[in-house]
């Protein structure tokens, strides 16, 4: 019996294709909860949520990942710019239209993050340490897979990396301790 096997690429564009079609659905209810306008505000403020609030690179995968894979960009590259749109994003909504983030419990969430910034900031904080650590030690691997650092695992990089992933799993370890401190956890 043979088995089939799909090439990576092709996994990355199916994986990124499932992701796409799960934002445009989110889209499409909250636009038929509300309208048009406010289900893509809704939208794009809970993809910022999930690109400023988490700390490993959950929404900015969504590029991320598939750019690197495609065309060899960075993720870390891909990354900064996704949180300068996110970021960009929430100024421009909170100093415009404020109202959008009473849509749905995660854009009330974000908005009382970035309206308080002590000490909900430390949030947004732990969490962009822990995306760029993650995004760092993903470019890394890649490197690794295309054999372009063969010795990776025999060399100080090694060293290096082990503590990298120590100090991520403080940063997740902080994380969550903060969000169980600040009742977070609890409004959903």
């Amino acid at each position: 019996m043979e088995t089939k096997t799909v090439h990576p690429r092709k996994q990355v564009l199916i994986k990124f294709a499932l992701l796409c079609l799960l934002m445009v659905s989110y889209f499409a209810y909250l636009s038929y909860q509300y309208d048009l306008l406010t289900g893509g505000i809704a939208a794009l403020l809970t993809w910022s949520f999930f690109v400023l609030c988490t700390p490993v690179a959950d929404a900015g995968f969504l590029l991320d990942f598939p750019l690197r894979l495609l065309f060899g960009i960075r993720m870390v590259l891909s990354e900064i710019a996704v949180w300068a749109i996110a970021i960009g994003l929430n100024i421009v909504s909170l100093a415009y239209f404020p109202q959008y983030y009473d849509t749905t419990i995660l854009t009330r969430l974000l908005k009382q993050i970035f309206t308080t910034p002590n000490p909900y900031w430390a949030v947004i904080i732990l969490s962009g340490i822990g995306t760029f650590l993650s995004i760092r030690f993903g470019d890394e691997l890649m490197d690794v897979l295309h054999h372009r650092e063969r010795s990776f695992f025999h060399s100080h990089h090694f060293k290096h990396e082990l503590i990298l992933i120590a100090f991520f799993v403080l940063v997740i370890f902080g994380y969550y301790e903060l969000i169980i401190s600040l009742g977070i956890d609890q409004s959903f």
